[in-house]
């Protein structure tokens, strides 16, 4: 594997911390030659977990072994870094039901209580005593903080990603917080990558279900690095807290708003650390027809090689967003819109702008953000997608992702 970039845009400093109610592990397993590659989460009572998966023809083994036992309750969850275990057939899913049953009797609990997910090389299988064997060091003494969680589940991230929230509701004050990963081969399609969000509370299975179900669209369902669905994309949210909370109407909207903020923190995280970037790119489509309209070309144009590459280069090269528009084969009227590069309109009315200004828009590209504008003019719908550039260095990434 290539070594790892570092990546132009720096996390916020979060104060790092060991969470209640639960016990978390990480090793270095020998998927990866060097680093923590295993996350083992204990937790302290079987709790209640909603999870949703990739909706790929071609998943891996965890997703098609945690489908087929999980029934939403938790004692358990096991990760490992460097190996997908996905396309290794029946196999992969014996690979599972070896190191997932050690572990019940470790722990005393039932296998449709553990849940497991891998991320990596696709195609190669492992043998489950690399896990198995780490089993024997689950004790208090080798407990790890959130960060560790979140550094042992990477792959080509240049940096960990977490994010931590405070409520208080009815004078109870709690955390909600989230680990992910992830930076190349991430259109969602659901989740895009590995999510694990804890809430400190009591909640329903149900309630969660809402929880995600309002908020992956606009966060994890709107960012892309490559267009590219991977076979292990999977969101788990966890409740682990003990704290009895009335999830009235009134609560139940902040729980719902601090989520948001937390997912939406981490999707841009992992967006942020795309492979290879030197720019994030932000379409904003407005005023169209419909949700759908308006998502289906902001990917379009977020995904496009050659808006890519040509935000790479820092050439605001608008006939590429208009190419990228058209190819959705939208009902639209494009004597109806109007694109910016920023604050800069570069055409309007069906043709280039008579406003435009070379020398501001050449000054704009060289920002690190690039937000492309795109209005429509058809409806009062609009949505946001989140992308980046491509570059010589996300070629060189994944041409030599294997060795």
């Amino acid at each position: 594997m290539v070594n790892k970039m570092i990546s132009i845009f720096k996390p916020k400093k979060i104060k790092d911390f060991n969470p209640s109610g639960l016990e978390i592990f990480t090793f270095n397993a020998g998927f990866k030659k060097k680093d923590k590659d295993l996350l083992l989460i204990i937790f302290d009572k079987i709790i209640n977990v909603c999870c949703v998966y990739s909706k790929t023809s071609t998943p891996s083994a965890p997703i098609i072994w945690d489908k087929k036992n999980n029934k939403g309750r938790a004692k358990a969850l096991i990760v490992n870094a460097g190996n997908a275990n996905a396309h290794t057939g029946k196999d992969g899913l014996k690979i599972i039901d070896k190191y997932v049953k050690d572990l019940t009797k470790k722990i005393k609990c039932k296998s449709d209580e553990v849940l497991v997910s891998s991320t990596g090389v696709i195609g190669e299988k492992f043998n489950p005593n690399l896990i198995i064997k780490k089993y024997e060091k689950l004790n208090s003494k080798n407990k790890n903080s959130l960060f560790d969680g979140a550094k042992a589940i990477m792959t080509t991230d240049t940096f960990p990603k977490v994010s931590i929230k405070n409520i208080k509701l009815d004078n109870q004050s709690f955390k909600i917080y989230g680990i992910a990963k992830g930076s190349g081969m991430l259109q969602p399609n659901m989740g895009t990558m590995l999510v694990y969000i804890f809430l400190e509370c009591e909640i329903s299975k149900k309630l969660m279900s809402r929880l995600l179900k309002n908020n992956l669209d606009n966060t994890f369902n709107s960012i892309t690095v490559d267009s590219d669905t991977s076979t292990s994309d999977t969101l788990m949210m966890f409740s682990v807290g003990s704290k009895n909370i009335n999830l009235n109407k009134k609560n139940f909207k902040i729980l719902n708003f601090k989520t948001h903020e937390l997912m939406h923190d981490l999707s841009l995280q992992v967006i942020k650390d795309g492979e290879g970037l030197s720019k994030l790119i932000k379409v904003n489509v407005f005023n169209a027809r419909s949700k759908n309209q308006a998502k289906k070309i902001a990917f379009s144009i977020a995904n496009s090689p050659l808006v890519k590459t040509a935000v790479a280069g820092e050439d605001a090269n608008w006939g590429r967003v208009i190419m990228a528009i058209g190819k959705t084969e939208e009902n639209i009227n494009q004597n109806k819109i109007k694109v910016l590069f920023g604050n800069n309109i570069v055409c309007e009315n069906g043709a280039i702008s008579k406003k435009i200004n070379t020398r501001k828009l050449n000054h704009y590209m060289k920002n690190k953000t690039i937000d492309i504008n795109v209005k429509l003019n058809l409806g009062k719908f609009c949505h946001t997608v989140y992308g980046n550039d491509l570059t010589l260095e996300y070629l060189k990434i994944n041409a030599d992702y294997r060795s």
